[in-house]
């Protein structure tokens, strides 16, 4: 089974959603760079359970340890050990699902592959094991800031049919971000993804959306032109995700309604390099940076455990009344905010570690 990520600033997450706890190891963290608990913590708290009344009330405090690579508060360059304890695990809420495949969850697939599966929680298919990644995603974040500047910002732009408005890339913030339950900048469309959260949430049901996010500062020359275009590692990040089920590029899907002479970027002068006076490549042109914002989205589908009775088979092909028990967010993409910074700053982090190898 496959859990890493990365070619030079590599990760590898471990653990399982009920288990003892869940982590990851960094290994290719360049030496010198200034970490501590708290770096990685923040954000960890931002993706952490019972944060409000729209998440899952599991109650986790997910403080992180270092356990290896850090010494007098500076990285070694060595593998970077990091270690979250499962505190509030509830395996007998799983007790109806050992011979029952819950819909739209990996329990028939793992089982087909594997011959077994963890039997509560989901095991390594749970959200819970994007822990792992936001940890190294915050290390792989600060290396990005000190290094060259990198800013990266996610934030909800749509729940359910509810759209936010157009967000300035350029400016929007974390802070500002975070002042909405939803984590939509958007006062007017946060309060009505909320009301749509709410309802599903008291209808037992769940409901989907989208975030966006923006990397600011990015240099020109990452990525490579064939089969590594920066669109393809972004993509796969994000598309390795649970729940993730679209992603898209600068203009995107909505591209294909534009004629060539709108969406080319034109070349303008910028100060001492050369921009795009428009950004519909969303920084990326020929699967490399331009020095552009990139921007995208990613889709996140209806969370699948919902409390409704839904009719479904057993592993036998008998037919069965089914109602999921445990504790589960009724949308997902509040809480995925970090996780889709986190993995955008892992894949820019190994790029650039690439290229500065050829500067």
């Amino acid at each position: 089974m496959s859990s890493s990520l990365g070619t030079l600033f590599k990760i590898s997450t471990f653990g399982e959603s009920h288990g003892k706890g869940v982590g990851v190891v960094v290994d290719g963290c360049p030496a010198n760079l200034t970490l501590s608990e708290a770096d990685i913590q923040g954000q960890l708290d931002r993706r952490r359970p019972g944060q409000n009344a729209l998440t899952t009330p599991r109650e986790e405090a997910d403080q992180v340890t270092i356990l290896s690579g850090v010494e007098d508060g500076l990285t070694l360059g060595t593998p970077i050990g990091l270690l979250v304890a499962n505190q509030d695990q509830r395996p007998g809420d799983y007790n109806n699902t050992s011979n029952v495949p819950r819909p739209s969850h990996a329990d028939y697939t793992y089982q087909m592959k594997y011959g077994l599966r963890a039997s509560s929680g989901g095991g390594r298919s749970s959200a819970r094991e994007t822990i792992g990644r936001v940890a190294a995603g915050a290390i792989a974040e600060k290396f990005l800031r000190e290094v060259c500047g990198i800013e990266i910002v996610a934030w909800v732009s749509a729940v359910g049919t509810v759209d936010g408005a157009v967000v300035d890339m350029e400016s929007v913030s974390r802070a500002v971000i975070d002042r909405s339950l939803v984590r939509c900048p958007d006062p007017v469309a946060s309060a009505a993804m909320e009301e749509q959260v709410r309802l599903a949430l008291a209808a037992k049901d769940s409901v989907g959306g989208i975030v966006s996010c923006v990397c600011r500062q990015v240099p020109a020359g990452l990525g490579e032109p064939v089969f590594d275009k920066l669109q393809a590692r972004l993509g796969q990040a994000m598309l390795s995700l649970p729940a993730c089920k679209g992603f898209d590029l600068g203009s995107g899907f909505a591209g294909t309604r534009l004629h060539g002479s709108v969406h080319n970027d034109p070349f303008v002068q910028k100060g001492d390099r050369l921009g795009t006076s428009s950004n519909y490549s969303g920084g990326v042109q020929g699967g490399i940076s331009n020095g552009e914002s990139i921007y995208f989205r990613a889709a996140f589908k209806p969370p699948a455990t919902i409390g409704q009775t839904q009719q479904t088979a057993d592993f036998e092909g008998q037919t069965v009344d089914f109602a999921a028990k445990g504790r589960h967010d009724p949308c997902v993409v509040a809480r995925a905010v970090p996780i889709v910074e986190s993995m955008a700053a892992l894949v820019l982090a190994d790029l650039f570690l690439q290229q500065k190898m050829r500067w």
